[in-house]
């Protein structure tokens, strides 16, 4: 990647946050911490992974994408509205009753929504579903999952990756959002996940970790997976990353794993990802 998209992608993610803490906190409810982890994942798969057109959100060709932790949906909103699918001041409505921004993303709602998610477990299923049919069509999309570490604690999760490997699923992409902390604490201390990469692989699955907020990493891992298509296995990104990434007080914090900020957090938060935003701004400009 050539460092002027990288610095551009930096820019879009500051923004992406900037708008999951104002959303959040205009609703006084959300899930910020993990918003927050995942969003260096969805920015790069909207901006640069993905076969997507805003202007033709359910052309049967496009890319697919599932949000399968969907109590993070401020972060693909963010995401979505920053990129074209509509008016990102929408974000400041985010949770309120007559918005169609809902708290978990809505497929009959949302533009660019491609699946509606929120029961931890499902989302990956979907995904699966997708590109079961993708396959069955005839159609040369790709579908891409965004799965949390907790969510992994759910036993649908493993009867999808189980399921996607029978069905040699190749044009599949799952990245784990593997932050190592969910509403109760640590994963490792709920339910430890013991050595996920090597589950993954024992399920069939081609794998790669890699830093997940690393948008030179993220775009190998696609790559590799792109490059796989063919061989008759779905592909698994456990990406390492840090609940409320971007925020001094979030970081590494569960106790953000589904609270609003209070109105001086707000400021602080608001102060650093603007001076973020600023200085991405500058890189995108030298």
């Amino acid at each position: 990647m050539d460092q002027q998209k990288l610095n551009e992608l930096k820019l879009t993610a500051a923004r992406v946050r900037r708008w999951v803490v104002e959303g959040v906190y205009r609703a006084n409810s959300g899930h910020p911490g993990g918003s927050l982890s995942c969003t260096d994942i969805i920015t790069y798969l909207y901006n640069e992974g993905m076969s997507i057109d805003p202007a033709d959100p359910k052309n049967p060709g496009r890319d697919r994408f599932v949000l399968s932790k969907g109590h993070c949906a401020p972060a693909l909103y963010s995401v979505l509205g920053l990129r074209g699918y509509f008016d990102i001041n929408e974000m400041k409505n985010l949770r309120k009753i007559d918005s169609f921004l809902q708290g978990h993303p809505c497929i009959t709602h949302t533009p660019g929504i491609d699946m509606s998610t929120g029961s931890l477990g499902q989302g990956i299923s979907a995904a699966v579903g997708m590109a079961l049919a993708g396959k069955l069509d005839g159609l040369d999309y790709n579908v891409f999952s965004v799965l949390g570490d907790g969510e992994m604690q759910e036993g649908q999760v493993w009867e999808a990756l189980m399921s996607a490997a029978h069905y040699k699923l190749d044009n599949l992409c799952a990245f784990l959002d593997n932050n190592g902390l969910q509403i109760d604490g640590k994963v490792d201390d709920v339910m430890s996940l013991g050595d996920i990469e090597a589950k993954a692989k024992a399920f069939g699955w081609n794998t790669m970790v890699i830093d997940g907020h690393d948008f030179n990493e993220i775009d190998k891992a696609v790559g590799a997976f792109k490059s796989h298509k063919g061989e008759g296995k779905p592909f698994f990104v456990i990406c390492k990353t840090h609940k409320g990434k971007g925020v001094s007080f979030m970081y590494d914090n569960p106790g953000f794993h589904g609270k609003a900020p209070s109105d001086e957090e707000y400021k602080i938060a608001v102060e650093e990802l603007d001076r973020a935003i600023e200085e991405a701004e500058k890189e995108v400009n030298a």
